[in-house]
């Protein structure tokens, strides 16, 4: 039998946007924390939940101290009741779900699981669900990033971030279309082409595309509406020049000339020493300094993320 596998039919009534990126250190948590608050401050019901159990900051970047349960209970099925496990902030309409606690011999949920999960997170008592991510390609994280809205990727204007980007999003896509594909043969061609150094020479989505359309026409198909239907997003942060900013629009043309990725880029993130400070205080930037240049950038992205017209 087949794994089960987090499909359309998952997809939330709730917005869920998951935020990722592909290393650790380039300011995921704190755009998810300064979004959060963003359209919480809107009036929306927003849930900001924590999926990086093996390195949980979020509560305090939203200033919650000391959690009393977190989604490592729900993980470790001392709960199955995922709002129980939800956190009230400094911010109305703004609710915590954590992940402190983890088991750090066993942090990451079964597939099985982590579909329960997914369900439980679409029927969140919110208007949006931010999730997030954990850094890197593992399974459970490309499983989350495919939740909902398509995924949102944080990315800084440095060389090894611009690189894991491409990994995260490449290995994002694969696992989509493993999903997407019913014949077994093409799924293993899939699984090969994971392999960057595999037999066949496959590098790209549009190498993989070729492939699938010589094994079976109808999957080939099948390929490419999986393809038009990944639109992931990102957003550059931590910009110091015109340089920086340009290159979430390399970033965009070299997704859709070599990986045939149609990506969007929603804004970026200023600099700001107070940035820095924000994350000492425990307390989002928008909140301490709503009147600087990232605040207002943040803001913007919370409104292309969740546009007001949608509410």
């Amino acid at each position: 039998m087949a794994k089960p596998g987090l499909r359309d039919s998952d997809v939330a009534r709730a917005r869920v946007i998951p935020i990722g990126g592909g290393k650790g250190g380039v300011g995921k948590t704190f755009v998810v924390a300064n979004v959060a608050v963003s359209l919480a401050r809107r009036g929306l019901r927003v849930v900001a939940v924590d999926a990086d159990l093996e390195g949980a900051n979020l509560h305090t970047c939203l200033g919650v101290e000391h959690p009393s349960s977190s989604l490592a209970d729900y993980v470790a099925e001392r709960e199955e009741d995922l709002q129980k496990l939800m956190a009230d902030t400094s911010v109305p309409r703004l609710s915590l779900i954590a992940a402190t606690h983890a088991n750090i011999s066993s942090s990451q949920p079964s597939q099985a699981r982590r579909v329960q999960l997914v369900r439980a997170l679409c029927d969140l008592p919110a208007d949006v669900v931010l999730i997030d991510l954990g850094s890197g390609t593992h399974p459970a994280v490309m499983d989350y990033f495919m939740v909902g809205e398509n995924g949102l990727v944080v990315i800084t204007p440095e060389p090894t971030s611009v690189e894991n980007a491409y990994a995260f999003m490449r290995a994002a896509f694969y696992r989509r279309l493993r999903l997407a594909m019913v014949s077994l043969d093409v799924r293993k061609v899939v699984a090969m082409a994971m392999d960057q150094r595999n037999e066949r020479g496959i590098r790209t989505p549009l190498d993989l595309l070729r492939e699938v359309q010589a094994v079976d026409p109808t999957e080939g198909t099948r390929f490419v509406e999986a393809m038009q239907s990944f639109r992931p997003r990102i957003v550059m942060n931590d910009v110091q020049s015109r340089d920086d900013i340009r290159l979430g629009f390399s970033i965009r043309s070299v997704c859709r000339k070599y990986f045939g990725i149609e990506v969007e880029y929603v804004g970026y993130v200023n600099h700001e020493d107070a940035a820095r400070r924000s994350v000492r205080s425990r307390t989002p930037l928008v909140e301490i300094e709503p009147d600087c240049d990232a605040s207002v950038y943040l803001r913007r992205i919370a409104d292309k993320l969740v546009p007001k017209e949608s509410q």
